[in-house]
């Protein structure tokens, strides 16, 4: 069954729920690393925040630092950035399966309210929080901005990135 579309999932409604010792089955979170190149004090430090509060699938977080560290690796060496993820997955979501086909409506008549079953995991994000910070040297400050630009399209609410420290450097 494919997968249903991440407006279905964005906004946050009920309760968090996020004990897993309860439930059987939860898939595991797509993403594999939180953070990236090389630590150290650099002097130019960004933060992806998001605009509204919503919900952020596994998914889309994974997408959003693939591409901002893909951006880059090709662009920047690896010891001239650090690309943190300050945000992690803690609820899971829970679908449940209409059926479709002859008769459907008949076996699914009587499932308001069901439970459902576990797809998947998400970041509950208030307004404003913080997403992902990149520290990059003044030399690669476009790059960086960039790199999040492109990692804000693949969150489902709007971003906006903030400089924490540093400045474009002057050409």
């Amino acid at each position: 069954m494919s997968r249903k579309p991440g407006s279905m999932y964005r906004q946050i409604k009920g309760q968090a729920y996020s004990r897993r010792e309860y439930m059987g089955g939860v898939p595991a979170s797509r993403i594999t690393q939180f953070e990236h190149g090389q630590r150290g004090d650099f002097p130019v430090r960004m933060t992806l925040h998001v605009v509204e509060q919503c919900q952020i699938r596994h998914i889309a977080l994974e997408a959003a630092r693939i591409s901002a560290n893909r951006f880059l690796a090709k662009k920047v060496p690896q010891s001239g950035y650090h690309l943190k993820i300050r945000v992690y997955p803690h609820n899971v979501l829970r679908e449940n399966k209409i059926a479709t086909g002859a008769g459907a409506d008949r076996i699914s008549d009587g499932m308001r309210h069901a439970f459902g079953k576990a797809i998947g995991t998400a970041a509950r994000v208030d307004a404003n929080q913080e997403i992902m910070t990149l520290e990059t040297t003044q030399a690669h400050f476009g790059t960086a901005k960039l790199a999040l630009k492109r990692a804000a399209v693949k969150i489902p609410s709007p971003c906006y990135i903030e400089v924490e420290r540093g400045t474009p450097a002057a050409a």
